[in-house]
């Protein structure tokens, strides 16, 4: 669900020395994970897999890194087709009046070697509230080309009902954790 938090996760992205430089979140290769627990026994997984966006690392000063993100709520995927139609639809996500999750970043603060706090507004079924991404970024990677990919991922909890989910109490949880895996890319200019 907070699948937009996964491109703060390529914040990390720009090579050493480098001037703020844009990187372009790779859709084939991110997706925006999601555990919930069900009947408070299990958990239920899914995924939404169409992350779309930008962000702008400034590798000088991340905290001027910028980071715009979407994902496609039409895509979820809970590897149950029946209960996919439903998490569509009015009692969840209502994907004809909220078609996509969102996510701006506020501030970007370093927490060590390759990772970050990603702080945003991320807005889901039309409800914008703050949030906190824990991002983790490997190294970039050139290819002979000179095209510049970096992955990055990025985890957080929320709650459903502060977003206006709240279908099913007491069979879906509140809590849902989040995790991003997001690629981004940088061509040569």
């Amino acid at each position: 669900m907070k699948s937009s938090f996964v491109l703060a996760l390529l914040l990390a992205a720009a090579p050493a020395g480098a001037s703020p430089a844009e990187w372009k979140i790779d859709s084939d290769h991110s997706a925006a994970q999601f555990s919930v627990r069900h009947l408070a026994v299990s958990n239920v997984r899914g995924e939404f897999g169409n992350v779309s966006g930008r962000i702008v690392f400034d590798e000088e000063n991340p905290s001027k890194t910028t980071i715009e993100a979407t994902i496609d709520v039409t895509t979820i995927n809970t590897r149950v087709a029946g209960r996919d139609e439903d998490l569509k639809g009015p009692s969840f996500f209502d994907v004809a009046k909220y078609p996509t999750i969102t996510f701006r970043s506020t501030s970007v603060r370093p927490t060590g070697p390759n990772a970050f706090e990603v702080s945003g507004d991320l807005t889901i079924h039309g409800v914008t509230k703050p949030v906190v991404l824990h991002v983790e970024s490997p190294a970039a990677v050139k290819n002979a080309r000179g095209v510049e990919r970096r992955g990055a991922e990025g985890t957080t909890k929320l709650s459903r009902k502060e977003f206006g989910v709240s279908a099913d109490p007491g069979i879906v949880g509140d809590e849902v954790q989040v995790t991003i895996d997001l690629e981004a890319v940088r061509r040569p200019e």
